[in-house]
């Protein structure tokens, strides 16, 4: 057997350096592409491959129609989210899909917490005004101006916030672990399932829209699907508490770009802080507006979707890439030299497997009536990360 092994953009995750621990009578061939940058690209790099890896480019249906990729097989994302690829296609097709769940929690929780500094305390902008030319501080004697809540009272600090996180799973329980050190309260929607460990009965867990009028600081840790679009809008915004900075560590899309950027407009909230945007890369106030002309004075904290980027993410990435790929040659049958029954296969420590479904997992379908993650319910025997975990919540 031989695959064909293409990775589109390696620029974000180099590739295993003692490559893929393929078996003897089977060949494989790297292609590795630092960046793809046009569908025409990806389209004639995929042609041929029986493995994808790929981070943040989109494999649409039609990418992933028999005609463009005839051979496909496997597509591992080399990321949390498996949002830029078309999974019902995937199912169509049956071609497996993984990702690397838990890879970036650590990173991506400490920039949530940089994120709430930089909203709650102006840090960016107190640098701007610090370097400015003629000094606006030497000249007044103060520039606490620009710390200042909506109504003009000094911004609060840790002990004095609620912090809600929407979306308790190995990232929002990490955060809440963080923020305890602070002293500060933690809300979470509830409510933890079933997946393995058990939930700890001290965890506090209240409806959504008490988070969203409780919270002082609301950080979401969601993935982006069909029912978290747009979750918070304009009805949402108008239920926060006139301090709440929200902080977006998830997806694009989950926050209403325009609805928020109205809401700092109109002192209906204090803050914005995100790492992600409906349209990525960001090219200018065309792709977001949070980027207009008109937001310059608004507590708007942006960074470039590199929350994750961290020495153990990369190496997590790359741990899990590996075994995933490697897990996934042994459920085909494949058999792997260093693999043995009672270690069990290295994907089944690690992967999140959407399409076909294992045997060793089961899908709960959404409700109509409740919004729901996504979860996987795994029995006792398995030795398995519990990831990602279920959050319900009822919106009015």
């Amino acid at each position: 057997m031989h695959h064909e092994i293409v990775a589109l953009e390696s620029q974000h995750q180099p590739l295993p350096i003692d490559g893929f621990a393929f078996p003897s009578g089977t060949t494989y061939n790297l292609t590795a592409h630092a960046y793809t940058t046009t569908r025409e690209q990806v389209r004639a790099r995929v042609h041929k491959a029986t493995i994808i890896v790929v981070t943040t480019i989109k494999l649409d249906a039609e990418t992933l129609d028999p005609t463009v990729t005839p051979h496909l097989r496997y597509i591992a994302v080399s990321a949390t989210g498996t949002d830029v690829v078309d999974l019902e296609a995937c199912r169509t097709r049956n071609i497996r899909v993984t990702n690397c769940p838990g890879a970036n929690v650590d990173a991506v929780s400490e920039h949530a917490i940089s994120l709430y500094f930089a909203a709650r305390r102006r840090t960016v902008l107190l640098d701007r005004v610090t370097r400015a030319q003629p000094s606006e501080w030497k000249d007044k004697g103060t520039v606490n101006q620009y710390m200042r809540l909506p109504d003009g009272k000094p911004p609060m600090t840790c002990k004095d916030e609620v912090m809600g996180v929407i979306g308790y799973g190995g990232l929002g329980h990490a955060l809440g672990m963080r923020v305890l050190i602070a002293s500060r309260k933690t809300r979470a929607t509830p409510a933890l399932s079933d997946v393995l460990p058990a939930p700890n009965t001290s965890d506090d867990r209240i409806p959504f829209d008490d988070v969203l009028r409780q919270s002082t600081v609301l950080i979401l840790s969601l993935p982006r699907n069909s029912d978290t679009l747009n979750l918070i809008s304009t009805a949402e915004l108008a239920k926060m508490h006139p301090y709440s900075v929200l902080i977006n560590i998830a997806r694009g899309g989950i926050v209403h770009e325009a609805a928020v950027v109205q809401a700092l407009k109109e002192k209906r909230i204090a803050g914005y802080a995100t790492d992600v945007y409906q349209v990525e890369p960001l090219g200018g106030p065309e792709d977001t507006p949070l980027l207009e002309e008109d937001t310059k004075d608004l507590n708007i904290t942006l960074s470039p979707h590199l929350a994750w980027f961290s020495q153990r993410t990369i190496k997590n990435l790359g741990d899990i890439l590996k075994e995933t790929v490697e897990g996934w040659r042994i459920q085909i049958g494949e058999k792997v030299d260093h693999w043995s029954p009672e270690r069990g296969p290295p994907s089944l420590l690690m992967m999140h497997t959407f399409s076909p479904a294992p045997r060793h997992t089961s899908y709960e379908p959404v409700s109509n009536t409740t919004k729901r993650l996504y979860a996987w319910k795994y029995p006792e025997s398995q030795r398995l990360l519990p990831i990602p975990v279920t959050a319900k919540f009822r919106k009015s």
